[in-house]
Formats: structure tokens, sequence, C-alpha cells
């Protein structure tokens, strides 16, 4: 799964705290499932809530939820353009620790399809969709991306 990494980056670019302190952040993946359908092809999706926790967070809030949207505008798109996900995929709650500090749990719903293929020389092709690479018709481009990434 490449999405939580990026979500990561995202959001310590937008608390450059973290950079220094990155064990107030962690992501992590809640409720995964993995859909495939019953053809010929190996071929899947993966849906899972990611979990994102920023502990002790002394900031503006609006910061972060600014760079959540921006985030998911690049890298899960039906979040902010699907009714049904705008109203459900991106939740947050805050436990106010003192006058200064709270925790963040932020929660996105997200999906990664993934799309295998058999080479010329008989291995398995792994593909992931890059959300990132939406052209005028609003379709996705397929871009090879190496697991782990």
């Amino acid at each position: 799964m490449i999405k939580p990494a990026s979500l990561r980056r995202a959001l310590v670019a937008a608390i450059p705290s973290l950079e220094a302190e990155p064990d107030k952040l962690s992501v992590f993946i809640d409720q995964g499932s993995i859909a495939a359908t019953g053809t010929r092809s190996l071929s899947f999706e993966y849906r899972y809530m990611v979990h994102a926790l920023v502990l002790d967070f002394a900031g503006d809030a609006d910061t972060v939820f600014v760079a959540l949207v921006e985030w998911a505008r690049a890298n899960q798109p039906d979040l902010v353009t699907n009714p049904d996900e705008r109203d459900h995929g991106m939740t947050f709650e805050v436990d106010i620790l003192n006058h200064a500090t709270a925790d963040l749990s932020i929660k996105l719903r997200l999906t990664e399809s993934v799309a295998v293929s058999i080479g010329p020389d008989g291995t398995r092709v792994i593909e992931h969709v890059d959300d990132t690479q939406v052209d005028a018709a609003n379709t996705l481009t397929w871009v090879s991306q190496p697991r782990g990434a």
C-alpha cells in the first residue's frame, strides 16, 4: 500500500515539529479488506481506513485539515467529489489535553487499485493506479509503482 506513507509525508510537511519528533505521529490501517472478482485476473482493490494520530499537537488545527483536504484532492479525489464519500470519508476526533495541546485522531476511507498481469517472461507484473495522474477526461493513468514505495 502506497497511500499511508504519502499521507504521513503530507502531515509532516503541514506540521514541521513532526520532523524533529516523529514519534508524535502514528499512521496505521484499520478495517482493511481486499475486493477481488471471480475473473481470470488477479487484480484487486485494497479498501481500508487509514488512521493518523497526532499526539500533543499545539498548532492550529486548520493547518492540518487544509493539508488533509489538499492530500485527498490529489490522492483520493472521491473524498471531495463524491457526496457520499464527502459525508463520511474523512472524520476526526480531538482529545483536548490542556489549554495548549490536543491529540488529533484522523480517519480517511481509502482505496488502492492494483492491476496484476503476466509479463512476457511469465512473471507477475503488479501495477498500482496513481490517483494523482487524472487527465482532462477525469480518467486515471496506470503506472507501475514498486511495492513498499
